[in-house]
């Protein structure tokens, strides 16, 4: 998805000359697309992520649309109070962009994991969160969010992620679309890097993901309600049910008198958030939450 991303980044900015990009002293080998052919937009706020967001907000305040680039939880935890006071309570086009989202950086350990940063942007009034699956749905996320700059999330994976899709898919905030079709009427809804175990782990049923995360506690509740059974697959540990908007369903559905769909995801346990990344999704929870 990096791969992705900047590509696509490069070829929107070649298009909009207020395109900026500021990194926290990573991505090499990634970012130099970008780097060599805008120089000018381009800065390195070296291992200071506060400053790094502080100074995206300058630039998105004279007009820039502004990403900020760094590792997992790097760029939202460690700049929390950059990102709420001076991005988003000022509504500025300033997009984080969290590379290994969720636990693909899981040989390096906790302090690597971004395991709770779906509940910290959703907690932002104005944010929007996108986080796409696959490449293409990178690129797809990456257009829309060029085309309505706002305060945003783009929460990729890390490299090597395969392609679900044909082409680049047509998205929109809070809109579900199918990506893997099912034998029955059961669905599991997915969002973000957990799409690839979802797919594995469908057993028949049919996978649907949100990449633009908006009102996605009551579509999902609406999805549920016309099915068999819904499972809501997430990108990092159950500990955060809540995370995505998903978990709240199966509460306001209940209280509204449906069935809110089954929740699973990552074994809570701090042992299992020590293994390699390809080994996570072998921990699943089985119980379920209604």
């Amino acid at each position: 998805m990096r791969n992705a991303f900047i590509e696509e980044l490069v070829t929107l900015a070649e298009a909009n000359d207020h395109i900026a990009l500021i990194v926290g002293d990573l991505g090499y080998s990634v970012i130099e697309p970008f780097a060599d052919r805008f120089p000018d937009r381009f800065v390195n706020a070296g291992v200071a992520e506060q400053n790094m967001t502080g100074l995206a907000a300058g630039m998105a305040s004279e007009g820039y649309h502004v990403f900020t680039y760094s590792i997992a939880n790097f760029p939202t935890f460690r700049c929390a109070e950059q990102i709420r006071n001076d991005v988003d309570h000022h509504r500025l086009p300033v997009t984080v962009v969290a590379v290994g989202g969720g636990v693909a950086y899981g040989a390096l350990g906790y302090s690597h994991h971004a395991v709770q940063d779906y509940a910290l942007m959703r907690a932002m009034p104005n944010m929007v969160i996108a986080a796409p699956g696959d490449p293409l749905e990178t690129r797809a996320c990456l257009r829309w969010l060029v085309a309505n700059p706002c305060p945003s999330y783009l929460r990729l994976g890390k490299a090597g992620e395969p392609r679900f899709h044909e082409s680049v898919p047509d998205i929109m905030p809070g809109r579900w679309v199918s990506v893997h079709p099912g034998d029955g009427d059961a669905i599991m809804l997915s969002t973000g890097a957990a799409l690839g175990a979802a797919i594995a782990r469908a057993d028949g049923r049919a996978v649907w993901l949100q990449f633009v995360l908006r009102d996605a506690h009551v579509r999902s509740v609406d999805l549920a309600a016309q099915c068999e059974e819904a499972l809501c697959l997430f990108d990092q540990p159950c500990v955060v049910d809540a995370c995505t908007g998903h978990g709240t369903a199966a509460e306001s559905g209940n209280e509204r008198g449906q069935r809110g769909p089954i929740r699973q995801g990552l074994a809570r346990h701090r042992e299992e958030l020590a293994r390699p990344a390809g080994r996570l999704w072998s921990t699943f929870l089985s119980g379920e939450y209604n």
